[in-house]
């Protein structure tokens, strides 16, 4: 009883500072005070913890196309909200409205409501976020 006792304090203290990732706000990273428009053809998607990425390549006016990482809401929270996994298909065009840029200039963005591409509209941001 007392080695039971004497390794699960152990792996307690061994595991128990090991610092885990903090969830902040979108805030911090997106200037959720500005919102964008985003229309281009999607060349990726991870449906993943803790959050879904799904990327879009934009062309500019001038033809230059950028490819833009869209941070979206937890798998969950958008699988409440009626996404499947399934519903946004590489090579098809979305179009993204209300995102929030990344602070940094990077082309990356949060949230907002997409269109996919048979005209169905969601909401990628997050229950914090929504309005």
């Amino acid at each position: 009883m007392t080695r039971r006792l004497l390794v699960t304090v152990s792996v307690g203290l061994l595991f128990g500072g090991v610092p885990l990732p903090a969830h902040h706000s979108a805030a911090t990273a997106y200037d959720v005070d500005k919102k964008i428009t985003l229309r281009g053809t999607v060349t990726r998607v991870e449906w993943q913890n803790p959050h879904v990425f799904y990327y879009l390549d934009v062309t500019d006016d001038s033809g230059k196309v950028t490819n833009w990482a869209i941070e979206a809401s937890t798998p969950n929270q958008l699988y409440r909200r009626g996404w499947r996994k399934d519903d946004l298909k590489i090579g098809e065009v979305a179009a993204l409205v209300d995102s929030s840029p990344a602070r940094n200039g990077q082309p990356k963005a949060y949230g907002g409501t997409l269109t996919l591409a048979n005209g169905r509209k969601v909401f990628s941001g997050s229950a914090a976020t929504d309005q």
